[in-house]
């Protein structure tokens, strides 16, 4: 089973020429998960990996750059006739937020849920649940942990051959748990494995909800507005700086660091530099990069640099074109 993160958008707060507003695509096999919508998200994704029928959208918080492109995206797929509902999960005041909202992107030929999940809450998918983590930011707000689960142990089909288990129909019959020709499976199935398992903080100050939702996680994505020369503007304002994401990632063990929310002020480099000085195993995607995240057994997750072209404009008919 794929599982990718892709970042759509890795500003914080204010978009600039290379960097759009807050938004991540995480997809798993079918499933396209949306965390935040900052505006100008639907343009970033019809100019990258197309704006596909995301199944569950996932808010932060309430702060206007994480879901002021969601009502235009909401109005976007009705008008391109979609049948298949969307849920929509957020912090407390989330559903008054978006039924205030209502007039703007108005009925639509779908479905649409709002749920505020507790903190805490699992919220069960197929085969993974994700669930809403308090952080500490000004006011309510969450981070989100997908964690898929557990895989069954692996199956040692030389050894079962040994122990007199022809190839075959007998081998899934071991791996769906019954004893052939006396072989019962634990002799030849391995122990159960843990699921893979991303973490967003979403805005934050480093907070021990967050390190204890990311222990050995694959992936920790965690905000990094500031460099430790702004220490006190990120304590002011409930953001991190990148050496204190870098701190929690290397404490939490996770396998693989992306920072994002980053400050105009920065090109990427100085945050990317000060973390890795504390966790070498960090990076800073750019707007349309990803992360493959395979199982342990088949690597360590990747940071995929975007190297597609944006589709041309379509062309302009001339006589739409005269003044």
């Amino acid at each position: 089973m794929d599982l990718s993160i892709f970042f759509a958008g890795t500003a914080g707060s204010v978009p600039s020429a290379r960097r759009g507003l807050p938004a991540s695509l995480i997809r798993r096999g079918a499933d396209r998960i949306l965390i935040d919508c900052g505006e100008g998200t639907q343009r970033q994704l019809l100019r990258s990996v197309g704006l596909a029928d995301i199944t569950d959208v996932f808010l932060t918080h309430l702060h206007t750059d994480h879901w002021l492109g969601l009502p235009g995206m909401l109005k976007s797929f009705d008008l391109r006739d979609r049948d298949r509902p969307l849920t929509i999960h957020g912090p407390p005041g989330t559903r008054r937020l978006l039924e205030g909202l209502r007039p703007i992107w108005g009925g639509t030929g779908y479905e649409v849920t709002i749920v505020e999940p507790a903190a805490m809450e699992p919220i069960a998918r197929d085969g993974y649940t994700i669930s809403a983590i308090p952080v500490r930011h000004r006011g309510t707000a969450y981070g989100y942990a997908l964690v898929e689960d557990p895989r069954p142990g692996r199956f040692d089909a030389a050894l079962a051959e040994r122990l007199g288990v022809p190839p075959g129909p007998a081998f899934g019959a071991l791996q769906r748990g019954e004893v052939v020709n006396g072989v019962d499976p634990e002799q030849v199935i391995g122990p159960e494995r843990p699921g893979r398992k991303i973490v967003l903080s979403g805005d934050t100050r480093p907070c021990e909800t967050v390190a204890i939702a990311a222990h050995q996680a694959d992936l920790l994505v965690h905000e990094a507005t500031f460099t430790s020369e702004d220490a006190d503007r990120a304590r002011k304002t409930g953001h991190s700086t990148a050496a204190e994401a870098a701190a929690l990632a290397r404490d939490a063990e996770v396998a693989l660091l992306a920072l994002t929310h980053l400050s105009t002020r920065y090109a990427g480099r100085e945050l990317r530099d000060e973390a890795r000085a504390i966790f070498p195993r960090s990076e800073v995607p750019r707007d349309f990069d990803a992360i493959e995240i395979p199982f342990p057994e088949k690597g360590a997750p990747e940071l995929v640099r975007w190297s597609g072209a944006p589709p041309p404009a379509p062309a302009v008919p001339a006589e739409a074109a005269r003044p």
